[in-house]
């Protein structure tokens, strides 16, 4: 379907960056950034620090590989990786599908080095409720907010002994 944008005419797509405002998840770990990156750089590795996520299945290496996660509740989500700076410590990724309440999401991990010894995770997420109501929106943001709390202890957990 083709529709006029600023008397130009543009066709429809579902790819887009969300216009909503970015939720950030951030924990300070006491481990070199090294070692942070090392589990949270791994695209296909998430189940290691998510509760609930049984398993993933990759296609591909690299940038344009995708990643389907399969969730303890049936729940299946299928990301592609945009992008994957391992020098930064930075990487990006785009929800392709789900079965969850989600139409569009973009995220970003970043690993930020604070000393020899430790280190910041901020994971950023800006997404939209499947059906795109802007009335569901706090309810959804509640959501990915309560998300990135939990994978957030997990991870502190994980590294701060």
């Amino acid at each position: 379907m083709l529709k006029k944008v600023d008397n130009q005419i543009q066709p429809d797509t579902l790819i887009h960056n969300p216009d909503t405002p970015i939720i950030r998840g951030t924990v300070d770990l006491d481990v070199p950034s090294s070692a942070a990156w090392e589990v949270v750089g791994d695209f296909g590795g998430f189940d290691k620090f998510i509760t609930g996520l049984q398993r993933i299945e990759m296609t591909g290496t690299g940038i344009r590989s995708i990643r389907k996660k399969f969730f303890a509740d049936g729940n299946i989500v299928v990301e592609q990786l945009n992008s994957h700076v391992p020098e930064r410590m930075v990487m990006t990724w785009s929800l392709l599908y789900t079965t969850f309440n989600i139409g569009n999401l973009w995220a970003s991990m970043r690993v930020e080095p604070c000393g020899e010894h430790a280190c910041t995770v901020i994971w950023d997420i800006a997404g939209e409720p499947w059906n795109g109501d802007k009335e569901a929106q706090e309810d959804f943001n509640a959501f990915v907010s309560g998300f990135l709390d939990m994978a957030m202890a997990n991870l502190r957990s994980m590294f701060n002994k």
